[in-house]
């Protein structure tokens, strides 16, 4: 029995460690110092504990084993936890197939959206391009909006980090 908890400590360990060290990386990358530093604090004491386990029984097959399964479900884990805090900030590129979209601008502004509305010039002619600044979390409900608009429009986002200015609505309506 306590074999396996020795097995379970260690998946956990690595599972919590790596998920911090994937929150802690877009805190770097967002600038967040201090978060960074508090996060990465706790995360190599958890690393270090958990490789202690390992390394001081490297003959039982097992601790390597739940050290490689809890660092893969840990950048799981990771991953699908940043998904769903979505931190950050957003610049969408929207482009339309029609040449009128002020229904589509005008929706995206009566829910809190800004839009600025520039021309571009494609393969088939001119076509407005909808460039947006959005908070991570917002994305879903700007892409329900634009797709019922047009479901064949192209979407693009990039992270961004913004400098000044802009606008940025507290509250979106749904």
């Amino acid at each position: 029995m306590s074999v396996l908890l020795g097995y379970l400590f260690i998946f956990v360990a690595r599972v919590l460690d790596v998920t911090l060290a994937t929150i802690r990386m877009l805190m770097v990358v967002q600038g967040r110092k201090i978060h960074a530093a508090v996060i990465g604090f706790f995360e190599i004491i958890i690393y270090i504990t958990a490789l202690n386990q390992v390394v001081n029984n490297l003959d039982n097959i097992g601790n390597l084993l739940a050290y490689g399964l809890g660092f893969a479900c840990g950048n799981y884990v990771g991953i699908t936890l940043e998904n769903k805090i979505g931190l950050g900030n957003l610049g969408t590129q929207i482009i339309l197939r029609d040449d009128n979209n002020s229904e589509l601008v005008n929706c995206l502004r009566d829910s809190g959206f800004g839009v600025t509305v520039l021309v571009g010039q494609g393969r088939e002619g001119n076509r407005e391009v909808l460039s947006v600044v959005i908070k991570r979390k917002d994305l879903g409900n700007l892409k329900k909006i634009v797709y019922d608009y047009d479901p064949k429009a192209f979407i693009t986002t990039n992270s961004i980090s913004p400098i000044s200015g802009g606008y940025f609505s507290t509250v979106k309506k749904k």
